[in-house]
């Protein structure tokens, strides 16, 4: 079973890709984001495809592009995952909302199952805490998939911050819906 575990935004969304039929580890995955930065927009490693946003003239072009990327990158996939809304969310909370019910919609078209899991989930399975801040999810993923991301993908930023961050997050959601399917 191919599965996927999306870190959805405006600004920086992550996708993991997994084949259940190996062990789940980072070099079993496969990973896709989208970038503003060009330097971002390129492959890194063997698994991780950078690329840039289309450019859009209004808000529902940008969400028409970025859900067909989702739609593009996970095609084959029999599930996917998505990280629920944070319920103290600030800021343009209505155009995330917009932007995320474009998406699950068109994987209901694609007959793609959504399964929503919490924020607290994610960053508990990876740190142990349901309330962990980048850096610690960072710190967790270097334990658990022993790569550098930080310094193969953004060596000069001082800050975890897109992508990486954002490929993280799309790891240990997809590693929750993993862990959810294999016990189910």
């Amino acid at each position: 079973m191919i599965i996927a575990g999306i870190d959805y935004s405006l600004n920086g969304p992550a996708i993991c890709v997994f084949n259940t039929s190996y062990r789940f580890e980072f070099s079993s995955c496969n990973f896709y984001f989208l970038t503003d930065t060009k330097k971002y927009a390129t492959k890194f490693m063997n698994n991780i495809h950078g690329e840039l946003f289309s450019p859009y003239d209004e808000e529902c072009e940008r969400y028409d592009s970025i859900s067909d990327w989702v739609i593009k990158s996970c095609f084959g996939c029999e599930q996917v995952a998505l990280e629920g809304y944070a319920y103290n969310a600030t800021g343009r909370v209505f155009h995330i909302a917009e932007n995320t019910g474009i998406l699950k919609y068109k994987l209901y078209q694609a007959s793609i199952p959504v399964e929503i899991i919490e924020p607290s989930r994610v960053k508990k399975l990876a740190t142990g805490k349901g309330n962990s801040d980048k850096k610690m999810m960072y710190e967790s993923f270097i334990k658990d998939a022993n790569i550098p991301l930080h310094d193969i993908i953004s060596p000069n930023k001082k800050d975890i911050g897109n992508p990486v961050s954002d490929i993280i997050d799309s790891f240990y959601i997809c590693k929750s819906l993993y862990l959810q399917l294999k016990t189910s």
